[in-house]
């Protein structure tokens, strides 16, 4: 069950990354939860400072120190910039959709048809299980964008058990962020480890239903201890679904009207994934779905989709629309802010040389590779906050020890491993966490509390059970 590395010494300095990660988690802690600094300013502040200390950046030789810092200054808003691209459009357009389908109770309507046919009791577990199938080709982002409305809709009408709903989505949605393709992660992993993508998908998907029903578990056991009520973050009119719980049921909008906006993302962003996969002619007209399933333009149709429910149903012109999206509008802005300052700090970190540091501490010792492959990932996580960065970075440097000695257990298992640890902790340098923390209205405090020991319980179970998996049923 053990594979041994030949030993390489640590290179000069490699240990100074560890010290540039130190100094920079202790900044951003210090600075958010004692000195109360706004998030957007100590994460920026954070990646600036991870950039001034590192001893070399990329694309970086023979430059003075105060070149150094102008390129950490200039490298930190790049890397801001590539974040913010990325999810900038995405979170604004889920906005628009969350806040329609409040207005015009589309949301509550699909909230009463979930209560109808799972009931009150099972509606936290409906909600992982349809989170857990949807989101297989769904980034986790935009997949609890557009979940949320829903839990905080189930929160109101039952009046209890808003965070139970909360991480119900997310313990739905996690999992198969890290275990299935077409995400990112997996994909690069699948790759780098030459594993067959068919067993990958199916793999991924069987195993982690174990962390995804604990992650659940652990969610009630959260839900009772911290009862944390329903919030209102500021210019999101959540408290208008107090009005819309005791509408009559004729003066909501219909069931399919109501989940379209929702499913329809996901319907064109599945597709776009399934083609990527299994269409290989570049003249075949399936290509098509690579423009309508991209992620902006399918939220862009839900979100045209949603103001036309709600002008139907209020009626509205579109200038009222407007009136009514911009408060919102104005808040996802500053979730942006935050969010991409997040990942310009995780990045920085990487570009510090945080991963290599870690690939050089892990040469050179007789371990399991599938705890190795847990470790590691767990660790470029926690450092610069990216789980798929976490996958490829890992993956890339256990494929070489797997090719220098027989494995007792099939390849899987490294590519679970890396899926579970890389998922592992996430705090204050992951956009996600940003994403939950500000979307629900729970404080950085309370999302540590939950959204983070959540996460880490998923991983451990998961880790635990690829690692039972692989001494009793190797598959070799």
């Amino acid at each position: 069950m053990f594979s041994q590395i030949e030993l390489t010494p640590l290179p000069p300095g490699s240990l100074w990354p560890f010290v540039v990660l130190a100094v920079s988690l202790v900044f951003v802690i210090v600075a958010i939860t004692v000195l109360r600094v706004h998030a957007f300013l100590a994460l920026i502040g954070a990646a600036l400072l991870a950039g001034i200390l590192s001893e070399k950046l990329p694309d970086e030789t023979g430059v003075s120190k105060v070149q150094h810092c102008v390129r950490a200054v200039e490298l930190t808003t790049a890397e801001f910039g590539r974040t913010a691209g990325a999810i900038g459009v995405a979170i604004g357009l889920a906005c628009v959709i969350a806040v329609c389908l409040m207005e015009s109770g589309g949301a509550d309507k699909v909230v009463r048809r979930f209560l109808a046919v799972f009931g009150e009791q099972r509606a936290s577990f409906a909600l992982l299980v349809s989170t857990y199938i949807l989101s297989i080709p769904i980034f986790f982002d935009t997949m609890f964008l557009l979940m949320l409305p829903l839990a905080m809709t189930l929160a109101v009408r039952t009046g209890k058990d808003y965070l139970l709903y909360v991480l119900a989505i997310c313990a739905g949605g996690v999992v198969t962020h890290s275990m299935t393709v077409p995400h990112p992660g997996p994909m690069a992993m699948v790759d780098n480890l030459k594993i067959d993508v068919g067993f990958s998908i199916m793999a991924g998907i069987l195993v982690g239903t174990v962390p995804a029903v604990g992650g659940w578990l652990v969610a009630r056991r959260l839900n009772k201890r911290l009862k944390f009520g329903l919030r209102e973050t500021p210019g999101f009119p959540w408290k208008d679904l107090h009005k819309s719980v005791e509408r009559p049921e004729s003066a909501l909008p219909g069931f399919i009207a109501s989940i379209l906006p929702v499913v329809l993302p996901i319907i064109l962003i599945g597709g776009a994934s399934i083609t990527k996969v299994l269409v290989t002619d570049s003249n075949s007209p399936w290509n098509i779905m690579e423009f309508i399933g991209n992620k902006n333009i399918a939220l862009l149709a839900g979100a045209i989709i949603s103001v036309v429910l709600l002008a139907r149903v209020k009626k509205l012109n579109l200038r009222q629309i407007g009136d009514l999206l911009d408060p919102p509008l104005q808040t996802a802005g500053a979730v942006i802010l935050i969010t991409s300052a997040g990942g310009a700090f995780g990045l920085m970190l990487r570009d510090a040389g945080v991963g290599e540091a870690i690939q050089f501490a892990a040469r050179g010792h007789q371990i399991n590779l599938v705890v190795l492959a847990y470790a590691i990932a767990l660790v470029l996580r926690i450092a610069q906050g990216s789980a798929t960065i976490a996958m490829l970075a890992t993956s890339s440097i256990i494929f070489p020890m797997m090719t220098a000695t027989a494995l007792p257990y099939h390849k899987i298992y490294i590519f679970l491993s890396i899926g579970f640890g890389a998922m592992g902790v996430s705090w204050m340098n992951d956009s996600g966490f940003w994403v939950v923390s500000k979307l629900t209205g729970f404080t950085e405090r309370e999302t540590l509390a939950s959204w983070t020991v959540l996460l880490a319980a998923i991983s451990a179970i998961g880790f635990v059970t690829t690692l039972l998996l692989s001494m009793a049923l190797p598959l070799k």
